[in-house]
């Protein structure tokens, strides 16, 4: 017999890739989503109770701030034995709620490092965060997601390091299309730009084909303040030298920087995997 699953916003992007990987992995899938339309070659539930009773899986692909209500809402009314997966950004809130379901659903809090592009899970990366029984739900996930690669971290850790590997790399990429929307010369940029523009504008523009309430709540994490403050620091500081003439103080920022991450990064590896990539894209 097909195991189960109900992916709840089955018509957003996650949704919908959750869906298609469900139903290769030969379960049967039941969408619900009030907002967006389901997948058509997956059941579709008329309303979110009706979704998840009876199913052996729900996987919420819901918004972050929405998620914890969510949670309280349906995990008293699904099934014994049942599993609840949450796969939001931020774990601090969703992560209490998960800890306070009823003890007949198993909660498995996990967070896909990758998008609705990826053709699989090789060499992507789900972080789960530990709710009761970490061993178990690590487990269930692996089970669930065998090409996946796991880290396990707890929801304060997991908020503080998303600060920076979402959060930071988000907010800086949203101003810099900023500044390439005022651009009235684009086309004139666009045929002058070298290697480096060329990775930092696929970046930016690849990151604004996300749903802007989705890139909202990535930038509001609470963590997100202090990597943010420091780098707007920095970025003050390095102007502030440039325009003093001070170019020693830059020049040591750089060496000192270089120093530390060529301790753990091979940097001449790091541009020819650059310069491969946009040698990829131009062909």
């Amino acid at each position: 017999m097909a195991k189960t699953i109900a992916i709840i916003g089955a018509g957003g992007a996650m949704g919908k890739w959750f869906s298609e990987y469900f139903s290769k992995k030969g379960f049967e899938v039941t969408g619900f989503d009030n907002t967006n339309p389901v997948a058509k070659n997956i059941k579709k539930a008329q309303s979110l109770i009706s979704a998840i009773l009876n199913v052996d899986y729900v996987l919420l692909s819901t918004p972050t701030k929405k998620t914890p209500e969510i949670i309280r809402l349906i995990a008293k009314e699904m099934k014994r034995e049942s599993y609840l997966i949450d796969i939001t950004s931020q774990k601090s809130k969703t992560a209490t709620a998960l800890g306070k379901i009823p003890a007949k659903v198993s909660p498995i809090c996990i967070h896909p490092m990758f998008g609705p592009g990826a053709k699989n899970l090789k060499n992507h990366n789900i972080v789960l965060i530990p709710i009761k029984d970490g061993k178990k739900e690590l487990n269930v996930a692996k089970t669930l997601f065998p090409d996946g690669n796991f880290v396990t971290i707890d929801s304060t850790e997991h908020d503080k390091k998303i600060a920076m590997i979402l959060g930071l790399t988000h907010l800086i990429n949203i101003a810099f299309a900023n500044i390439l929307a005022k651009d009235d010369k684009i086309s004139l940029t666009e045929k002058m730009a070298g290697t480096t523009f060329k990775a930092q504008k696929i970046l930016a523009e690849s990151i604004m084909t996300e749903s802007p309430e989705l890139i909202e709540t990535i930038i509001s994490n609470p963590e997100i303040r202090k990597v943010a403050e420091e780098f707007w620091k920095d970025v003050g500081r390095l102007l502030a030298s440039a325009q003093e003439g001070k170019g020693e103080e830059i020049i040591d920022y750089i060496n000192t920087n270089k120093e530390k991450i060529s301790q753990n990064v091979d940097l001449e590896k790091s541009y020819k995997k650059l310069t491969k990539m946009v040698n990829t894209i131009d062909k």
